[in-house]
């Protein structure tokens, strides 16, 4: 047996051993994939052509090994047990048509879930971030990752990690936040869950995608180096050493001038050589072409493909371009050193063989399908299943966020008789997907296909809540940013609100690609009001005199006009998936307690941006500027159908060594008389530093169990010193002795208990190995000891 199929062995022996053995051919046909799509027959995949693709020959290709297959599910409807046996067939035609018998590794997009038909449709990433729920998010990802694996499947393209500093960017949708420490902790969760299941997961956009100028998409990045290092590289710092991810994805945008995938300081120097980063470095998909065709950096394709080599990229997505020819001409001629490619190559494999794909006994086949034909396999593999919907009925739950509320919600068991639900998301069924949701990426463009799964539009699923009650509907304007305030739709919906009990707005967006949709890849927002003729339809209804609670489906925060001071109740949601209807349904009857937390702010008005909650003083209202940034509702808030009490704030000493740490405790009441869930974050002010810091970050956070009326927690917190730390004026991180605040707050904008410590010593420099978390702990407390209570470990 050769050393290279030899499973005892490291993986990196394996890759060493049969590295030696290729030819120059056959390493680079390791370091790209084919975007194919998969038959809907159970047969062969074919190449999908892409408008930014050349022809691709596999035949030509194959007797020399192929890296990667792209996207055999996610590019046309397929039944998902039919691709599973059109993947494998393919897979053995890989193997046996290279001398080492080598298969693909195969990736699929999985932002919302697995993008296939047919596949359970979560919440989007700004949902997972509103949960403030990391451990829910690991459990959904995992759900995810095992449907990947149940199908051949091995790298999942997820998650983003970029921190939202602008909310008029289209990809918002696809974010966790903006705070990179909320982004950070929830997309370690979600990579250990895909990475508990076996698959390779992808931390994208490395790095500063989010900050392009204006909100646009694939725009030029104008940062400077604090920023970069305290806002946008954290969350990739926190993946990369707690995750166990094994595949980094380069941004598309360039820095200062640099492009991401040409940069050797961010993809060896940094990720690798300081962070230990060990896996692979993927492209995003067309990035290193770009390198010529969009910044210029590059002359040609083979000095593209040698400047991505050089900066640390592996593998080029979705198909061979550079790393074709070109590639293959610039090693002959001198312009790029082969020892480039060994070195990515060495990667690649070492990751195959993690995966079993050298094993001796490698099966392309699906356990649960072997043995199966292809013309007895359709409808055998279920990935939606009961237990996925389970999982995405708990996402959409813990996301609802609950803006506003006079007491109108939640609604009485007598519900109003006659329920008005008006506005362009009132019966669209996609209105709840993101754009990388299977429906939305790719059913769009075969709109004879069925669905694949069942969405339940508001309106069917506020006539399920309200049995009792009429539901009456009227979409007002037909499409989420359609003008048409002249329409016979636009009158017959406020005619329908004046006789009406009720009327349930149903705002937000439709998800699209590139200038089809509100929100999405390439669909940025020139401000923050209301797509459309929106804005103009609720002030309408408003108009009637009929109580208006506005709810929205949405990938970004908007600018809510007169309805911050007017409507009853306010409920966002973002995107919340298969299950987001219910779960949106069910907070307004009540049978949901709400307990979602912006994970973004909603801002005030349409045009202050970019901003958000992690400004310094001058990003705040001044008496200079007749622009007020301040947010209608701040990063982090979140009613619910009760109330709670924060007392008896306790600081274990309010003196600590730059390397020490503080203690703090609070206790948590629920003072109301119903059950609900708070959520307990800690931000740092620092009023004086040597350079400007923003006003307040979050540093710490947890969700407490459900309590009941009268139930209280003492919730206890270490805060390291090193959580004070930033990049000082050399470049270098450091933490400053001074005074410090630790605010426990219910949200970025209402701080309850606050702490008053002071740091002492010397100034110390910190690196990659600080400590990254507050260390939180709560106990229930019962009756006695003085009203302080009997503490019970949870």
């Amino acid at each position: 047996m050769p050393a290279w199929r030899d499973a005892s062995r490291t993986a990196q022996a394996r890759a060493d051993a049969l590295l030696a053995e290729m030819t120059l051919e056959e390493k680079i046909s390791q370091l790209f994939g084919v975007w194919v799509g998969a038959s809907a027959e159970g047969g062969d995949v074919a190449p999908h052509q892409h408008d930014m693709e050349e022809t691709v020959h596999l035949d030509e290709l194959l007797p020399y090994g192929l890296g990667q297959l792209t996207r055999p599910f996610g590019t046309a409807p397929v039944d998902p047990a039919l691709g599973a046996l059109s993947l494998a067939r393919t897979q053995r035609r890989i193997a046996a048509a290279n001398r080492f018998g080598i298969p693909a590794l195969a990736h699929e997009e999985c932002l919302a879930g697995f993008a296939a038909w047919g596949a359970t449709a979560y919440p989007v990433p700004l949902a997972w971030g509103a949960s403030f729920d990391p451990d829910l998010v690991r459990r959904m990802a995992a759900a995810i990752g095992r449907d990947l694996r149940s199908v051949g499947v091995h790298q999942g393209l997820a998650p983003v990690l970029d921190v939202v500093r602008d909310a008029r960017w289209g990809r918002v949708e696809e974010t966790i936040g903006e705070d990179p420490y909320l982004v950070g902790t929830v997309a370690t969760a979600y990579v250990q869950g895909l990475e508990s299941a076996g698959i390779v997961a992808t931390l994208k956009h490395f790095a500063g995608y989010a900050a392009s100028r204006a909100g646009r998409n694939l725009a030029p990045v104008s940062m400077g180096g604090r920023e970069f290092a305290d806002v946008v590289l954290p969350p990739f710092e926190m993946a990369v050493r707690e995750s166990g991810v094994r595949s980094v994805m380069h941004a598309y945008t360039d820095i200062d001038g640099i492009p991401s995938a040409a940069d050797e300081r961010l993809l060896t120097g940094l990720l690798r050589d300081t962070w230990g980063f060990e896996g692979t470095v993927v492209a995003d998909y067309f990035g290193i072409a770009f390198l010529k065709t969009l910044h210029a950096v590059a002359g040609s394709f083979g000095e593209a493909a040698g400047a991505a080599l050089a900066a640390g990229v592996d593998v080029e997505l979705p198909t061979v371009k550079t790393f074709g020819d070109p590639l293959r001409k610039a090693i002959a001629d001198g312009s790029v050193p082969e020892s480039l490619v060994d070195r990515a190559a060495r990667r690649v494999l070492a990751q195959k063989a993690e995966l079993g794909l050298l094993d001796e006994d490698w099966d392309p086949t699906p356990p649960a399908l072997a043995g199966v034909t292809a013309d007895r396999a359709r409808a055998t593999v279920d990935l939606d299943r009961e237990s996925n919907r389970e999982l995405a009925r708990q996402v959409a739950e813990e996301s609802v966020v609950l803006l506003s509320n006079d007491g109108t919600l939640p609604l009485a068991p007598d519900a109003p008789a006659r329920i008005a639900v008006i506005g362009p998301n009132a019966e669209t069924p996609t209105a709840v997907l993101g754009c990388y949701s299977f429906p939305v990426h790719v059913g769009s463009r075969t709109p004879s296909a069925p669905l694949g799964i069942e969405l339940p539009t508001l309106r069917e699923a506020l006539a399920a809540e309200f049995p009792g009650s009429e539901v009456v509907t009227a979409p007002g304007l037909a499409e989420a940013d359609a003008t048409d305030t002249g329409s016979e739709s636009f009158a017959a919906a406020v005619a329908l609100a004046r006789g009406a009990d009720l009327v349930v707005a149903a705002l937000g967006d439709r998800a699209g690609l590139f200038g089809r949709g509100t929100s999405g890849e390439g669909c940025d927002a020139a401000s923050l009001a209301l797509p459309g003729a929106q804005e103009q339809l609720l002030d309408a209804l408003l108009d009637t005199g009929t109580p208006v609670v506005l709810t929205l489906l949405a990938g970004r925060p908007y600018a809510l006009g007169r309805a911050v001071r007017e409507s009853p109740a306010i409920v966002q949601t973002f995107f919340p998936g298969e299950e987001g209807t219910t779960a949106l349904a069910g907070v307004l009857s009540g049978r949901v307690r709400p307990s979602g937390r912006l994970p973004v702010s909603v801002p005030g008005g349409p045009g202050a941006q970019p901003s958000t909650y992690l400004a310094p003083r001058l990003g705040q209202a001044t008496e200079v500027s007749n622009l007020d940034p301040a947010p209608a509702f701040g990063f982090g808030h979140g009613l619910t159908y009760t109330t709670f009490d924060w007392s008896d704030l306790e600081v274990g000493s309010e003196l600590a060594a730059t390397d020490g740490e503080f203690t703090l405790a609070c206790t948590v009441r629920n003072t109301g008389a119903l059950p609900g869930t708070e959520v307990v974050q800690l931000y740092l002010h620092d009023p004086v530093a040597s350079v400007v810091q923003p006003v307040q970050r979050l540093i710490g956070y947890v969700r407490l169990p459900r309590l009941a009326p009268d139930e209280a927690v003492r919730v206890r917190v270490r805060v390291p010193a090193d959580l004070a730390s930033f990049t000082g004026r050399e470049g270098r991180r450091v933490v400053e002795p001074g005074d410090l605040e630790l605010r426990l707050s219910a949200s970025s904008t209402e701080p309850r208990l606050t702490a008053r410590v002071t740091l002492t010593g010397p100034v110390r420099h910190v690196d990659h190995r600080r400590s990254l978390h507050a260390h939180f702990a709560f106990s229930t407390l019962h009756a006695g000891d003085g009203g302080r209570g009997t503490a019970t470990e949870q």
